[in-house]
């Protein structure tokens, strides 16, 4: 049996022997279509070569693209576990022609694969084709035999594709399998398509036509095709399973689930282990690619995807986190194929640990609170919105989680209450979403980079050059000259100025001509086009002008220092706390650095400590920063640190810098730092001067933050710090080594004042012990209750115990405002808690005060309300309580 590895191999070198170029995936998160959340078919990174934006060095290519349809448009979330075929994650194998080859060769290729390589019995293939598509129906018979009620003709959209309203669209022609008539069903188009009998496996999109907005076609000069074959679909069929989730690869996910939740894989079970091998696999892979889970965008679906495969763990019975647990199990099934699995194992592992465990701290609670609410529902009655909105909000259920456990009871959610309650959140989201602005000027750049090619980047060697203006842009329009006063895109052929990339900034400087000068005010990039955002601050420029190009060299500099000490930071933070510390974004200015990286918890101070000391050592070394290309396996292989999702050329630039302490000079660890980078860096590591670093703190769930300096800005730090140590010492009359000690005695002597006037307070209120703190019988019950003043909340319990000392048996009830809120404190003797309780005497006095709620153990209480102005209220509700009590 050919595995789904295999049978990816095979389409892909099928297509390679037939002249198209294997294109790795591109990421998940789409690089050129900020209108996608996720890449969710195969043609996506070569949508702009299907418009004619962008070109490339061939013109037919094939891919194994992983796609991810969880959010928007394209949801298939809510399905996956309970079907046959639906997934999060699936991979779309697909071959492409960019205006070479056409139906005829298309058609044929499909066939041959489908029936030679694949070995597909040929009786068993129908058609379906675009109603009017006569060209396709008379191929398909001439290569493939077919007879006329083997090509089905389908008159809707479902067989005409359109990339939008208007653009690149034409017909379809659809491949079905017919699994035979033991299995309901009928062919595309009759009253029974909705079976199972007939399996769509491969879908061939025929760009051939242009539409434009009043909704007329015109032929395309260069027609071109987009292919696309779920491998899950055809690798259960090439297996003889009818069930995506029975092929090898997914029941070897499914097997690793049932273990580590010692559990059966095909008992009651079977649909918790089908969601967690399909949600294993997507989350996986968008850690990978740089997503970490968030509560917004892309990060948010990651984490809806996560937390539902968590719940169904759960469910499974798992006491401990377990999804982290599979990831070495789709390492071996996946990473031969998909390199960034491999590379990213630890981060994967340590992300999905983490989420975990932070998320069953709160789904035994979340679940008691769902289970509360329906026992107050009628039977079978849907769960409120609101209800729903909170266990989202309160304890990070998302929606479609509460829906999933409701299923299984046959309920629902009151959808319309949910979202009314998450109208404010969904605004934020939508505002997240807007887009970057890319989308809108896309088109020109491209257009650009057509007509004069990349920018040539010269930024490594100098920061001075000359080269031509290519274009100006003004208001995202082409023009010919930029006057005194304009604010204009600059691009040149050539340009030491570099573009923002990497978490490093874009440069500034000038850029002179024979008629006139600019300040550029940021440099970044579209594609391979460096483009100068600039004022004009004398004369004017034209487009064909030769320019002197000048970076600001020192701001240059202190850049370059920050990015280098970057990379060295990078490293002492594995190394002082380990291995599955990864870059996951970062910050490299002029003023400061700034990097984001992962880890579970705060740093120590000892462990700043290390770092900051361990980064200096490497920069007082003054070794030289050396820079290399060569192929990125190559890089990798020499221990280059990636970032997850990146995509990497046919070559990279490596950076090294540092040196090991006790590793022979030369060996193969010698080298501190490895990483592969586009940007700028000191050429010693002696240059950074100095590094500071500032603290650290949290980015996002799993992701801490460290902030430093470095260079003169570094130096201007500690000279502040030193300064305000020796005014804090005159402020002391204290030598500066004598500071610390003097502030320490200064606190104790502060807590202690505060203890002793608490404590006076509290004898105050109590009456100084005399008679006014005299207990009431009520029903058998000593009781003080009474308002006191000059007593704040947090004291207040404590005044309440201090009082029941003197009660053998009874109980204390007191009040106070302070800052303008009021709390309540109780406190019963022990052999009262269970008659009585704290909490109930609490809850009665607030309530009283206009209040809710209050809560504690049943011996102590403590509660809070607007304000006192009831205070005698309250204290007859109290009375009240106890006068009732049995």
């Amino acid at each position: 049996m050919a595995s789904l590895n295999d049978i990816r191999s095979t389409f892909l070198d099928f297509f390679e022997r037939n002249g198209h170029r294997r294109v790795d995936s591109s990421p998940l998160v789409p690089r050129n279509d900020p209108t996608l959340m996720f890449a969710n078919s195969g043609m996506v990174q070569f949508k702009n070569l299907f418009t004619g934006l962008e070109h490339r060095d061939y013109s037919r290519a094939t891919t194994a693209q992983k796609c991810v349809r969880a959010g928007g448009k394209h949801n298939d979330l809510d399905n996956v576990g309970y079907t046959a075929r639906h997934h999060t994650f699936f991979e779309m194998l697909g071959n492409f022609s960019f205006g070479d080859y056409f139906k005829d060769q298309a058609i044929p290729y499909a066939w041959e694969l489908l029936t030679k390589d694949f070995g597909l019995a040929k009786d068993r293939l129908l058609v379906t084709v675009y109603h009017t598509d006569d060209e396709a129906a008379n191929i398909w018979k001439k290569v493939a035999g077919l007879s006329d009620d083997r090509i089905i003709r389908i008159p809707t959209d479902d067989n005409f594709w359109r990339m939008g309203p208007t653009g690149p669209c034409g017909p379809c022609t659809e491949i079905f399998y017919d699994h035979g008539d033991k299995i309901w069903g009928g062919p595309p188009g009759s009253a029974e398509e909705d079976g199972d009998r007939f399996i769509e496996i491969w879908n061939l999109v025929f760009m051939q036509f242009e539409q434009f907005e009043d909704g007329s076609m015109k032929p395309l000069p260069n027609p071109s095709i987009d292919t696309g074959m779920g491998l899950e679909r055809i690798g259960a069929l090439l297996q003889g399973k009818h069930d995506n989730y029975d092929t090898d690869l997914m029941r070897a996910l499914i097997e690793a689930s049932a273990h580590a939740t010692s559990s059966d894989p095909d008992g009651p079970g079977k649909v918790h282990h089908r969601v967690i091998a399909d949600h294993l696999r997507s989350t996986s892979f968008l850690i990978a690619d740089g997503v970490m889970p968030s509560n917004e965008g892309r990060g948010y679906v990651l984490r809806r995807i996560m937390r539902r495969a968590m719940r169904h763990a759960h469910m499974l019975g798992a006491a401990d986190p377990v999804m982290h647990k599979l990831v070495p199990a789709l390492v071996r099934q996946m990473g031969a194929a998909y390199p960034e699995l491999a590379r990213g194992q630890a981060m994967i592992e340590e992300t999905l640990k983490g989420e975990e465990t932070r998320f069953r701290q709160t789904l035994d609670r979340g679940l008691r609170l769902l289970s509360d609410e329906l026992g107050r529902l009628p039977e079978g009655a849907d769960l409120p919105g609101e209800t729903a909105f909170k266990l989202y909000d309160t304890y990070g259920f998302p929606l479609d989680l509460t829906q999933d456990a409701l299923r299984e009871q046959g309920r629902g959610v009151e959808v319309a209450g949910f979202d009314a309650a998450m109208a404010e959140q969904k605004a934020k989201a939508r505002a997240a979403w807007s887009g970057s602005g890319e989308a809108k000027d896309a088109a020109i750049w491209f257009e650009l980079a057509d007509r004069h090619g990349a920018t040539e980047f010269l930024g490594y060697d100098t920061d001075e050059a000359e080269g031509v203006i290519q274009a100006l842009v003004i208001d995202g329009a082409e023009a010919a000259t930029a006057g005194e006063g304009a604010s204009v895109a600059i691009v040149v052929n050539q340009s030491p100025f570099y573009a923002e990339s990497g978490g490093q900034v874009g440069d500034t400087g000038l850029i002179k001509t024979e008629t006139g000068a600019a300040r550029v005010t940021d440099t970044r990039k579209s594609g391979n086009l460096f483009i100068h955002q600039a004022e004009v601050t004398m004369g004017h420029l034209d487009r064909g002008q030769g320019a002197t190009l000048s970076v600001d060299r020192d701001r240059r500099g202190a850049i370059r220092a920050n990015h280098s000490a970057t990379h060295l930071l990078n490293e002492a933070l594995r190394a002082a706390l380990g291995e599955h510390v990864a870059q996951k974004g970062s910050l490299n200015a002029d003023d400061r650095l700034r990097f984001d990286f992962s880890h579970g918890k705060a740093l120590s101070p000892e462990e700043l400590a290390q770092v900051e000391a361990e980064v200096n050592a490497i920069i007082r070394q003054n070794t030289p920063v050396e820079t290399r290309l060569m192929a990125p396996d190559d890089a990798r292989e020499l221990g280059a640190q990636a970032l997850f999702g990146e995509k990497y050329g046919d070559e990279v630039r490596v950076v090294s810098m540092g040196r090991r302490e006790g590793s022979a000079k030369g060996s193969n660890n010698d080298t501190y730092s490895i990483e592969l980078c586009g940007g700028t860096h000191v050429s010693r590591t002696g240059d950074i001067g100095a590094f500071v670093l500032l603290g650290d703190s949290a980015s996002s769930a799993g992701v801490r933050r460290i902030e430093a300096l470095t260079g003169q800005a570094a130096l201007a730090h500690l000279r502040d710090a030193e300064r305000q140590l020796s005014e804090i010492a005159g402020l002391l009359k204290a030598q500066a080594g004598d500071v610390v000690g003097r502030v320490k005695a200064l606190a104790d002597d502060r807590k202690a004042m505060q203890n002793e006037i608490a404590q006076l307070k509290r004898q105050l209120a109590m009456g100084g012990g005399g008679a006014e703190a005299a207990p009431k019988e009520i029903n058998g019950i000593k009781l003080i209750a009474r308002r006191v003043d000059g007593v704040s909340g947090k004291e207040l319990g404590a005044l309440a115990d201090q009082m029941r000392q003197g009660l053998d048996s009874g109980a204390v009830v007191v009040m106070a405002e302070d800052n303008g809120k009021a709390t309540v404190a109780a406190t019963v003797t022990p052999d009262l808690a269970e008659r009585l309780g704290a909490v109930a005497l609490v809850q009665a006095a607030v309530a009283a005060l206009g209040g809710k709620g209050g809560g504690g153990r049943p011996d102590r209480a403590q509660g809070g309300a607007p304000s006192l102005a009831a205070a005698e209220a309250a204290i007859a509700a109290v009375e009240r309580l106890i006068g009732e009590s049995a």
